[in-house]
C-alpha cells in the first residue's frame, strides 16, 4: 500500500511541477509576446483550465506526502510535504488577488495596468513552480534512495557486462 501512495505522490508532484514549468517557460512567455488585450483574453480560459488540473495534482501530492510521512516518518517526507503544501498559500495569497483583477469584467483588457498584472502573475507563478519542483525532487529522491541497491541499475556496470557478453559470444 505504501508503494502505491508513494507512486501517486511522486507522480502528482512531478506532473504538477512539469505543468508549472511548461506554463512558466512556454505558455506565459508566448502569451506575453501578444498585445495586451489578446494576452489577457487568452490568459482567462487558460487560467480556469489550469486551476482545476493544478488543484487536483497539488491535493494528491500533498495528501500522499502526509500519508507517507505518517506511515513511514522521516524528516525529508515532512519537508517535501510542507513545501508542496506551501503552493496553496502562495496561490491564495499571492496569485489569487491578481487572478481576480485580471478576470474582472470591467477591466480594460488593453491597458498598461493589465499588462503589469500579467507580468506580476508570471513572476508569482514562478515561485509556485519552484516550490513544486523542489517538493517533486525531494519525493523522488526519497523513493529512489529507499530502493534496495540490487534494484538500482548501474549504467556503467551494465554496459561493461553487456560488452563482455557480446565479446564472449
Amino acid at each position: 500500500m505504501l508503494a502505491y501512495i508513494q507512486f501517486i505522490t511522486v507522480f502528482a508532484a512531478t506532473l504538477y511541477a512539469g505543468v508549472a514549468i511548461y506554463i512558466n517557460l512556454v505558455e506565459h512567455p508566448a502569451r506575453m509576446n501578444l498585445k495586451t488585450k489578446p494576452a489577457a483574453q487568452e490568459w482567462a480560459p487558460s487560467y480556469r483550465r489550469a486551476t482545476i488540473l493544478q488543484a487536483v495534482l497539488a491535493a494528491f501530492a500533498s495528501a500522499g506526502g502526509v500519508a507517507t510521512w505518517l506511515l513511514l516518518g522521516g524528516t525529508w517526507w515532512a519537508t517535501g510535504t510542507i513545501i508542496m503544501l506551501l503552493v496553496i498559500p502562495v496561490s491564495l495569497i499571492l496569485i489569487l488577488p491578481i487572478n481576480y483583477r485580471l478576470t474582472d469584467p470591467d477591466r480594460d483588457k488593453s491597458s498598461d495596468r493589465t499588462r503589469e498584472l500579467l507580468s506580476q502573475w508570471g513572476y508569482r507563478h514562478t515561485l509556485r513552480t519552484i516550490l513544486s519542483l523542489v517538493a517533486a525532487i525531494i519525493f523522488t529522491w526519497q523513493v529512489v534512495s529507499a530502493l534496495p541497491k540490487s534494484d538500482v541499475v548501474d549504467p556503467i556496470m551494465s554496459s561493461t557486462t553487456i560488452s563482455h557478453e557480446i565479446s564472449a559470444a
